[in-house]
C-alpha cells in the first residue's frame, strides 16, 4: 500500500488504492489478526479493502458468526470501502451463496464480490444472478445501495459486454457505474489494450507487447 500511495503522489495521481487483507486469499487467519491487517492497509492509505469471508461459517449455516465476522472488519475499515468476497466457489448451494450475500450486506459491506479468482471456479452467471437478486432485495427492504464485483474468468472485453448487460437488465443504469459496479479480472487488462490498440491501427498486438501481459 506504502508503494502505491507513493506512486500516486510522484505522478499527482488520485487514483484510490485497494488492498486485500484479512487472511487473503482464504481467510483463516485469526479474526484478530485479520482485523489488524485491516487497520494497518488504512492506515497505510488503503482507500478499499477486500476481504474474504470463513467459508465454514456458511457451510455450517452459522450465520450470526458471519455477520459479526464482516461487522468487525466494517468497523475495521472506517472510511474505507469494504468489499465482501464471499468465495461462490465454496459454498455448495446457490441457497447459500444468496444467505452469505444477505448476510454480508446486512454488517455493512460496500460491495460484494464473487471470488478471489482463485477458487475452481469463480464468477458465472447462475450464481451471480443470485447476488444481483439479493442486492435488489436488500435495495428495496432497506434503500441502502451495496455494489457487486463478479472477479475470475473473465478474461476479454466482450464478456465485459455481458455482464453489464446482466447489471443494466437486473438493476437499472446506475448499477453499470463504477461506484456499484466492478470486475475484478487482471487478465482482462491485456485484452482491452489489445482493443485499444485494434481501435487506433486497425490491427491486433500480441500479448507480449503489453506489459501487464
Amino acid at each position: 500500500v506504502k508503494d502505491a500511495v507513493t506512486a500516486n503522489r510522484n505522478n499527482d495521481s488520485e487514483v484510490p488504492i485497494a488492498s486485500v487483507a484479512a487472511g487473503f486469499p482464504d481467510g483463516q487467519t485469526p479474526i484478530a489478526q485479520r482485523i489488524e491487517e485491516i487497520k494497518y492497509a488504512v492506515e497505510a492509505g488503503a482507500k478499499e479493502i477486500d476481504i474474504v469471508i470463513t467459508r465454514a461459517h456458511v457451510l455450517a449455516g452459522n450465520w450470526q458468526a458471519l455477520y459479526d465476522e464482516v461487522a468487525a472488519c466494517k468497523r475495521a475499515c472506517g472510511d474505507a470501502l469494504l468489499k465482501t468476497i464471499i468465495a461462490t466457489g465454496h459454498l455448495g448451494t446457490l441457497t447459500n451463496v444468496y444467505k452469505a450475500s444477505l448476510v454480508s450486506m446486512m454488517a455493512g459491506s460496500t460491495f460484494i464480490k464473487t471470488s478471489t479468482g482463485k477458487e475452481a471456479v469463480n464468477a458465472t452467471f447462475p450464481v451471480a444472478l443470485v447476488m444481483i437478486r439479493a442486492i435488489r432485495e436488500f435495495y428495496h427492504r432497506t434503500g441502502y445501495k451495496v455494489g457487486f464485483k463478479p472477479a475470475g474468468g473473465i478474461r476479454n472485453a466482450k464478456d465485459v459486454l455481458s455482464w453489464l448487460a446482466l447489471m443494466k437488465e437486473e438493476l437499472g443504469d446506475e448499477w453499470t457505474q463504477p461506484n456499484l459496479f466492478r470486475i475484478g479480472a487482471s487478465s482482462l487488462l491485456g485484452d482491452i489494450e489489445r482493443q485499444l490498440y485494434h481501435f487506433q491501427t486497425g490491427r491486433y498486438a500480441a500479448l507480449y507487447q503489453f506489459p501487464m501481459s
